[in-house]
């Protein structure tokens, strides 16, 4: 692992408008940079960079952080990935934390394996490029095809040698170990004998979503009925082919732009999109679709578009993956090509604009496409008729967000002309036996199941990002104004934690009447510790895990260092709090929400510092009023739900009297 000494010199040395100066065209605006979006299309600059705060904030799509959740979002790097390419900038030395024999050994399996494979990715390629017997053959397949040359070199497409061993000697006479030469597959080893395994094949290098080399799909260009068509490395360390798509590498960045994921079937199928112009697209090598492979494509868009050959028979085949992208809570469309066509095929025999109108107009959604799939074959008879439509409604159930649910069973009773309560009621029994699955598996073991899809799947995008979940559920609206107000809190913690202010206590003392009478008695006091007293003094938990994560981190500082530091949290290595933070400190930046709009006006704006003790006052006031009338229902709900007479009047009208007191608080002005 990266040194924590090395992961501080990487965020001291790293300026963030230097780093996306690399990537998008800045220009000075004020004390800040602006520039159009790398994530959208758009024509007014919302992306904005502070210098001053190390931050940046894209006002188009709400994403935001520091210099390396930028690369971790543009370039979709892995974290330590992102550092790596940060030291590298910055000519800083990277070092590894102190490791175990076991870990280390680990880690250098994994690196050489990686070494091999690059090697031999770059063997291939200048093979094929530059011996004679490499452009005669392999390279010959790849102009036939209609790869031009720059295509080739994108994909770095390559060629073995038909001999035994000639790239295993060449590799052996570089030295590369035979170990990790036998471990990636490339030589095959059997007793003292040796040889290539991709001998006379053309070879497509499957890349990982940060460029390394994982493994090789061989095509073999002979007549050899014993051979396989296809030759795929085998499972490893770092090849497992279930969790890769041929693609992804060069198509990331499109297809987090198009915001859309194109699925085909094999190597030759992305490769000549590209050469169409088509670049988010990427290919399952001819695989049965997996969750794994799923995730990566959500980790850049929600929308997958699958594309099927004409062949019916394979479609069938393949349609289980629908279901499966559904479960993870995505989009999903079909476009099926015309009988004897597969994308690479009609990629070539039609122009670049007919294969984009093709593709827009042929794509429908997952119901149409089954209905007129299945319904063929059964051939107006009722019974096949109900298998079908339960088939339908299967799918539906694979969909977590409920509305999306209810819209297809409307659309399923349209085309399927059923009734909506029929489809409703087969969607019902069919999610609560699956319920009944999931408590029967949780209560028999601890571990997530990797195929369902995770809570905040049950949320729309906006509740997910303000994380809003209760139990896997979305909460209700009391809890969505409890999280509005913590929020409000961490704000105000954030931007103004270490202003000193004024603030005014009351103190309610009772007179020998029984009458109350209440004192008021002012004091200076930071508005992070104010906070925290008043926190700390009712006990109180933020109910959103990464705000209270984030309060944690900050009454941490506060206790330390008597005040708060930004930087901690900005470079926090969890993105969810790097995202909540930078969303908060660059609101203030938002190119449509300016202050001279208003000052323009004539119309006095009142200074935030001005309000501030008011500000911290409200938002704990309100928390407290929200947490007291959700214990009094709890307390009434239980009395209501036992059915038991001896209910704690006294509590309830304790908790009733504290929640007027507060209304009252809120409501005087001080």
């Amino acid at each position: 692992m990266i040194s924590r000494s090395t992961i501080d010199r990487v965020f001291e040395s790293s300026r963030v408008e230097e780093v996306i100066g690399e990537f998008v065209q800045l220009k000075k605006a004020g004390s800040n940079f602006k520039g159009l979006s790398p994530f959208t299309d758009e024509k007014s600059p919302s992306f904005m960079v502070s210098p001053v705060k190390q931050i940046w904030k894209d006002f188009s799509t709400g994403k935001g952080g520091n210099a390396v959740s930028f690369l971790m979002e543009h370039e979709h790097y892995s974290y330590p990935e992102a550092l790596k390419w940060l030291a590298k900038k910055y000519n800083i030395e990277i070092e590894e934390t102190e490791q175990t024999d076991e870990q280390k050994e680990q880690m250098n399996e994994r690196e050489s394996m990686f070494l091999v494979s690059n090697f031999a990715k770059d063997y291939f390629h200048d093979l094929m490029l530059n011996s004679n017997k490499g452009k005669a053959i392999g390279l010959s397949y790849f102009k036939e095809r209609g790869f031009r040359d720059e295509t080739i070199k994108k994909f770095e497409l390559g060629y073995c040698i038909d001999e035994w061993d000639n790239f295993t000697k060449s590799a052996l006479a570089k030295g590369y170990d035979i170990k990790y030469l036998a471990s990636t597959g490339l030589t095959i080893v059997k007793e003292n004998k040796q040889f290539d395994r991709f001998k006379g094949r053309v070879l497509f290098p499957i890349h990982s979503m940060s460029g390394r080399i994982l493994g090789f799909g061989g095509r073999i260009l002979t007549a050899d009925k014993k051979a396989a068509k296809y030759l795929n490395s085998p499972e490893s360390d770092i090849y497992h082919k279930s969790k890769i798509l041929y693609g992804i590498y060069q198509a990331k960045k499109e297809i987090a732009k198009q915001d859309n994921c194109f699925l085909v079937e094999g190597y030759t199928d992305v490769i000549s999109f590209h050469q169409s112009g088509i670049e988010n697209v990427v290919a399952s090598s001819g695989t049965a679709l997996t969750s794994d492979q799923i995730r990566l494509i959500n980790r850049l868009t929600k929308n997958i578009t699958v594309l099927f050959d004409g062949d019916a028979a394979g479609i069938r085949a393949s349609i289980r993956g629908i279901d499966l992208i559904l479960e993870q809570g995505m989009n999903v469309k079909v476009v099926q090509f015309p009988d004897g066509e597969d994308p690479d095929s009609f990629a070539k025999s039609h122009s670049d604009s007919d294969l984009k109108e093709y593709l827009e107009n042929s794509a429908q959604d997952f119901i149409n496409f089954k209905v007129s799939l299945l319904l063929k074959d059964s051939d107006n008879d009722p019974i096949k008729k109900a298998s079908v439509i339960r088939d339908i409604v299967t799918s539906i159930s694979k969909i977590p967000d409920g509305i999306q649910r209810e819209v297809y069973v409307q659309e399923c009773s349209r085309i399927m002309d059923i009734s909506e309560r029929v489809l409703f009621s087969e969607l019902a029994q069919l999610l609560k036996k699956e319920s009944f699955q999931k408590t029967k598996t949780s209560s028999n073991s601890n571990n997530v199941d990797p195929n369902q899809p995770p809570p905040e799947y049950f949320m729309d995008q906006e509740q997910a990002q303000m994380g809003l979940v209760k139990g896997g559920q979305v909460s209700s609206q009391k809890i969505d104004q409890l999280s509005i107000l913590e929020n409000e809190i961490i704000r105000i913690l954030l931007l103004y934690g270490n202003e000193e202010v004024e603030f005014i206590e009351e103190v309610i003392h009772t007179n020998e009447d029984g009458k109350e009478k209440i004192d008021t008695r002012k004091y200076q006091n930071l508005v992070s510790a104010e906070i925290y007293v008043h926190l700390h003094d009712d006990e109180i938990e933020f109910s959103n895990s990464t705000f209270q994560e984030i309060y944690a981190e900050m009454i941490h500082q506060l206790n330390q260092f008597e005040k708060l530091e930004m930087d901690g949290l900005i470079n926090h290595e969890n993105p969810d709090i790097r995202t909540i933070v930078t969303a908060i400190l660059m609101d203030e930046e938002n190119p449509n929400m300016k202050l001279s709009d208003w000052e323009g006006q004539n119309i006095n704006v009142t200074s935030a510092l001005e309000v501030l003790n008011k500000a911290v006052n409200d938002a704990v006031f309100n928390l407290r009023r929200i947490l007291i009338g959700q214990k009094i229902e709890e307390l009434m709900k239980e009395a209501m739900e036992s059915q038991s007479k001896n209910i704690d009047l006294e509590m309830i009208k304790s908790y009733t009297q504290l929640k007027m007191r507060l209304f009252e608080k809120l409501n005087r002005v001080i």
